[in-house]
């Protein structure tokens, strides 16, 4: 079934402004245009729900961008059975990978996650208008100058600094309360994270703590993906070695690829990401979950190439037949990397980057530019393909992780860079 048919298909007219919320305790909310948090929340919510039957997807739209919310909340619960005894939680920074915060929020709330993570204040808000009895853990943590806005997001900010925490229990302490936190150690990424000496420093002066409500102590592994590193175990036994030095708090290290690893990462809490929307990236074995998005783009025009012509900019492409050459109404500025441009076929042997259309592979020829793509058609089988015919750009027969293989990156970034021109279809999440 193409993308943007069935009967519980919806598609969103138009994506929903960030929403903010009514802050907790005695934090105050800014005033902005008249409405209080709650009203414009509700407004925004109410924006989000203004649907359209499939059918009506406009025949300007240059493609169609499926997600189906069903499949998320189904890999949420098969991520769920696989942690065991943990809690699963679920990341969804980025607008959920991509796919739409303001759908893929409710939909795994009612599917019964209870622990949010994010990473910015704005995602934070929003989080706690959609799932407001949900626990949101704001990853970014406590930004210098801003305790008293990530205090109105009604997140549980990540402090990974003994300068968070100091600014965090500042604040605790003029309100007069203990205000929550999760505590982010580096056990050997060397990203965010309190270090060894902060720890020991931390230690000390362990009255630095005594405002704060410390719910979660995290790490977070640097190559997850590998079971093959030594890495893994080398991070797991740092944290086991400091966990008796930290306030007694539940426990997360894993993260997608994490959980694969075994039930001896899964500690108190796992947090996927990247697989809750089908993503593949472990690479001891596929992650048992189900592919939720797909996109489908059109046929703007097609025309025969002869040898000694060229294709695209800079003429790097040149065919050896007369071939069928089909223009794409996608480029780079919807998520169609450059970089696939260098995965053309020369003589060289170097493979080429393909879409696929009627099921068949279509490899990409020539640049990749801002707003169209170039493939060759020549080999389709059945009728000559036509204009308005669907390019599957991500399907059953291209994978996130291909089209990132062949740019040179991940699946990740393929997901999240996914433009805001395609047409949006929710399949159901009810």
């Amino acid at each position: 079934m193409r993308p943007g048919q069935g009967n519980r298909s919806t598609s969103i007219v138009a994506p929903p402004p960030s929403p903010r919320c009514e802050p907790p305790g005695d934090a105050k909310p800014r005033a902005k245009e008249g409405k209080t948090l709650n009203e414009r929340a509700a407004r925004t919510s109410e924006d989000a729900e203004r649907l359209v039957p499939d059918d009506a997807a406009p025949a300007t739209a240059p493609g169609v961008l499926t997600i189906d919310l069903d499949r998320i909340a189904g890999n949420w619960r098969q991520l769920a059975r696989l942690a065991a005894g943990a809690e699963c939680a679920a990341v969804v920074k980025a607008d959920a990978y991509g796919t739409g915060a303001h759908r893929v929020i409710p939909t795994l709330a009612r599917a019964g996650c209870k622990t949010f993570f994010v990473a910015t204040w704005n995602e934070a808000e929003m989080a706690h208008v959609l799932a407001p009895s949900a626990t949101v853990f704001m990853l970014d943590g406590v930004p210098p100058g801003a305790a008293s806005e990530v205090a109105a997001s009604g997140a549980v900010p990540v402090l990974s600094s003994l300068a968070e925490i100091r600014a965090w229990a500042a604040l605790a302490d003029g309100s007069q309360r203990r205000l929550p936190a999760a505590l982010h150690v580096d056990t050997g990424l060397n990203r965010l994270g309190l270090s060894a000496s902060e720890i020991q420093t931390l230690v000390a002066d362990m009255h630095l703590l005594d405002r704060l409500d410390v719910r979660l102590v995290m790490s977070h592994l640097a190559c997850a993906d590998d079971p093959g590193s030594p890495r893994n175990a080398i991070q797991r036994e740092v944290l086991d070695r400091l966990r008796p030095l930290l306030p007694s708090a539940r426990i997360s290290l894993a993260a997608s690829d994490g959980l694969m690893l075994g039930s001896e990462y899964h500690y108190d809490l796992v947090r996927p990401g990247y697989a809750l929307y089908g993503g593949q990236a472990f690479r001891g074995g596929p992650t048992p979950v189900s592919p939720a998005v797909s996109l489908d783009v059109k046929v703007l025009q097609v025309r025969d190439v002869a040898p000694g012509q060229a294709v695209g900019y800079s003429a790097t492409w040149q065919p050896k037949r007369l071939s069928r050459i089909a223009v794409i109404a996608a480029g780079y500025a919807d998520g169609l990397f450059r970089q696939l441009s260098r995965a053309t076929p020369s003589d060289d042997g170097v493979a080429a980057a393909t879409l696929a259309i009627r099921g068949k592979p279509a490899p990409i020829v020539g640049r990749v530019s801002m707003d169209l793509v170039t493939i060759d058609v020549t080999d389709i089988d059945g009728p000559p393909v036509e204009p308005g015919e669907r390019v599957e750009v991500i399907g059953p027969n291209v994978t996130i992780e291909a089209l990132g293989a062949a740019a040179g990156t991940i699946g990740y970034e393929v997901l999240t860079s996914l433009g805001r021109r395609f047409h949006r279809v929710y399949r159901g999440g009810e």
